[in-house]
């Protein structure tokens, strides 16, 4: 039998379902056919006497990951962090992977991750954020750029909404930096965080000419998350008072040991771990998977909560959007709802519907 820990997530939380008690309700994940009652009970049993490695978390730990593209990911995705402890996950208006042509799709894109995309995270008892903005690949489009700015100041004051994000530079060229500039304006005019985005090539300069550019522009660095730091980045960011925010990316980015030696170096404030999970290479549970490893590694339990919990709600609960009574007095889950007439399911498929969605709360909030 394969170990537990060699499980798909999705097929570990379809097993550890108590609803799952039946035939028809799980398939195998190397064949498809559907399980028997006797090969889930047995499935069950091992998975209770191997348990995977985010079980070993406290029981009641609760993560909030600050930085997860959800329109790329599936249901399966949603029920495994849910299992987890991921009790919320904050969207930022993202790059798709390939130019958008028109202002158009860009509304339909800023209108999914306000609206969708908050309804379906809702169905697996995971409240959604989002964050809005121009990305700085298509900042180079200046027709483009010069519609979504436009359109910009109705989105960022939808339900939901806690930042201006994600913004910064790409190839760092002038219009980036235009763009860039118009942003942070905004933020201030509309009194919201932002989310940087910093660049992929030549990070150590866009990060530092991104720090610049919102001094120059008087923004409070205390209102301000730089995003996807490294060890060339993490003390000028932490020096100027800004927000250090990782994410967990397999293969690039950072990974989830250098994070835990991070912690250690430079302690837990203004430090915030995410996954950045999206449509590549990516892992939706890194964020606790990095929690695991950093208990391992010796790391303290208030550490651990406030780089994976309660910084990222500090710095993006700001407006008022986020608050933790939104997951620790939560609405029942209903998949009976419709948003726009569309339900989750699909013909056949039994609704999950709840009274109460379990509380987490072994941990002190503050």
């Amino acid at each position: 039998m394969t170990p537990v820990n060699d499980w798909p997530q999705a097929f570990v939380c379809a097993v550890a379902d108590p609803s799952s008690d039946k035939s028809g309700s799980v398939s195998c994940p190397c064949c498809g056919n559907l399980l028997s009652p006797e090969q889930i009970t047995s499935l069950k049993e091992q998975l209770a006497a191997e348990p995977v490695p985010v079980a070993n978390l406290p029981p009641g730990t609760m993560f909030i990951d600050p930085h997860c593209h959800m329109i790329a990911r599936t249901t399966a995705d949603y029920i495994a962090m849910a299992t987890a402890g991921i009790v919320a996950v904050i969207e930022p208006a993202f790059w798709l992977g390939q130019p958008r042509t028109n202002v158009g799709s860009y509304m339909d894109y800023l209108s999914h991750i306000v609206g969708f995309e908050r309804f379906r995270a809702g169905q697996f008892g995971i409240r959604h954020y989002c964050t809005v903005g121009l990305n700085s690949k298509e900042a180079n489009n200046p027709e483009l750029a010069e519609a979504v700015m436009e359109i910009l100041p109705s989105f960022a004051a939808k339900d939901g909404v806690v930042a201006i994000g994600e913004i910064g530079y790409d190839d760092q060229t002038e219009l980036e930096d235009k763009y860039l500039r118009a942003q942070i304006e905004l933020a201030k005019e509309l009194d919201l965080p932002i989310m940087v985005h910093t660049p992929h090539r030549d990070k150590k300069r866009g990060t530092i000419r991104t720090m610049d550019v919102l001094y120059e522009h008087g923004f409070d660095p205390t209102r301000c998350v730089i995003d996807h730091n490294n060890e060339d980045t993490v003390r000028d960011v932490l020096d100027r008072g800004f927000w250090a925010a990782f994410s967990i990316y397999p293969g690039t980015k950072m990974g989830n040991v250098r994070m835990a030696a991070l912690v250690h170096q430079y302690g837990p404030d203004r430090m915030i771990v995410d996954s950045a999970c999206d449509w590549g290479v990516s892992d939706p549970l890194a964020l606790p998977k990095t929690a695991l490893l950093m208990r391992e590694r010796g790391v303290s339990h208030e550490a651990i909560v406030k780089v994976t919990y309660r910084n990222a709600l500090a710095v993006y609960g700001l407006n008022g959007e986020m608050k933790a009574s939104d997951w620790l007095d939560p609405i029942p889950i209903d998949q009976r709802a419709l948003y726009s007439g569309n339900s989750i399911l699909r013909g056949g498929q039994a609704p999950r519907v709840t009274d109460t969605v379990s509380k987490n709360t072994s941990l002190e909030i503050s």
